[in-house]
């Protein structure tokens, strides 16, 4: 029988974690439906973002089975580049594997041990997560800048190969490192495995608001801020719920400043964040999930509002595009907040039949997306293509 192949995974926060989102569920369903032919090691914080203390009843410094994966959870003091250098030679491995580019104890310390001898030079594969999108390096841009610039001319990266989700991601890659084509490979990140049936959905009465569903971090990125000055053009009474930790205190601040002055038609509820099981019956619970973000790598919480059949009202910054002709939504440009308040006018003035018909329609896409199974492949191919280069 042939050892399956290692990869040694680095993600700032993992399973249980969720306050982080897309990347650990990136690699949570990665590790999902590859980990009986991949044996991935996964070193992550023993603690969920912006958590001060550590998870409860989960011991740190030793592997441990998490599905189908194993995962060596770090305080701190572990998290230093000696003891991860230490951590990493005691690892055998195939392939090293980071998921972020600016991550500074997960991804910048591997790079520096690397550069420094500390570790093997084994085939390095990065997946910035939409870190190189424009809007993303808009934020914190001197900085981002600076590492970039030192990164290149140390070598940090030399060699490397970049996981894409998309096409549009490979073009900030190329845009951002000017890192060749064939050291690109785009393979889509991997959804939650749907139900055969959508979550049970409560149709909205004739004169009830629409029920209109943010989640997502409460930071600068997700664009929170422009969503709430959108409902203010919005003529239909909307209930407007917001899920999902407040990353930025002070941006949050400013997000509940907006919200106190929207009309008396659009009411908020400020709920705070969700766990992922209870993910599916709360988009569910809604009529539109409403996500303007400057931009995302792949969009998991687009993936899960699609396959709970809720329709979805995105910023063309992610690879999902073309929603409208596919009947399951809208991807508009940021210029015209007014255009976001015209589309949530529309889908609240559907019928009960047109409104049901379209949650139909929405998971259908989303469970058809998944059966076709070329997304698996793609992520199966990569890895197999770093394996064999090593």
């Amino acid at each position: 029988m042939t050892e399956k192949p290692v990869v040694l995974t680095f993600v700032g926060s993992y399973l249980p974690g969720y306050k982080a989102g897309g990347p650990i569920r990136s690699v949570a369903n990665l590790v999902a439906n590859l980990g009986d032919e991949i044996d991935f090691r996964i070193l992550t914080s023993d603690r969920d973002l912006g958590d001060d203390a550590p998870y409860a009843d989960v011991a740190t410094g030793s592997w441990l089975q998490v599905g189908r994966g194993q995962v060596q959870y770090l305080g701190p003091r572990l998290q230093s580049l000696f003891s991860l250098a230490r951590i990493v030679r005691a690892t055998p491995h195939d392939t090293l594997y980071l998921n972020s580019f600016f991550s500074p104890g997960f991804t910048i310390t591997p790079l520096v041990a690397r550069w420094l001898g500390l570790i093997p030079k084994r085939p390095l594969v990065i997946a910035p997560r939409g870190e190189f999108s424009a809007g993303a390096l808009g934020l914190k841009a001197r900085k981002k800048r600076l590492y970039l610039a030192c990164a290149k001319a140390l070598g940090l990266i030399s060699g490397a190969a970049w996981k894409a989700s998309s096409l549009h991601e490979a073009g900030d890659i190329r845009r951002a490192l000017g890192v060749p084509p064939h050291r690109i490979h785009i393979a889509v990140d991997l959804p939650q495995r749907l139900a055969d049936t959508p979550p049970a959905h409560r149709p909205r009465a004739a004169d009830a608001p629409l029920r209109v569903i943010f989640l997502g971090r409460v930071s600068p990125m997700k664009n929170l801020d422009y969503a709430l000055e959108a409902l203010a053009h919005v003529r239909s009474p909307v209930a407007f719920s917001i899920y999902g930790p407040a990353e930025d205190v002070a941006y949050a601040t400013e997000c509940r400043r907006i919200a106190a002055h929207l009309p008396a038609h659009v009411t908020v509820d400020w709920v705070g964040p969700v766990e992922p099981a209870d993910v599916p019956g709360i988009m569910a619970d809604h009529d539109l999930f409403f996500l303007p973000t400057r931009g995302e790598n792949f969009g998991h919480v687009i993936a899960e509002a699609l396959g709970a059949g809720t329709p979805v009202l995105i910023a063309d910054t992610t690879p999902w595009r073309g929603l409208s002709d596919l009947g399951v939504g809208e991807d508009l440009p940021l210029a015209d907040p007014v255009a976001f308040a015209a589309a949530i006018d529309r889908q609240a003035a559907l019928s009960h039949e047109q409104a049901i018909e379209k949650r139909a329609q929405t998971f259908a896409y989303a469970r058809q997306r998944q059966l076709e199974g070329a997304d698996v492949e793609a992520n199966r191919r990569l890895f197999a293509a770093l394996h064999e280069s090593g």
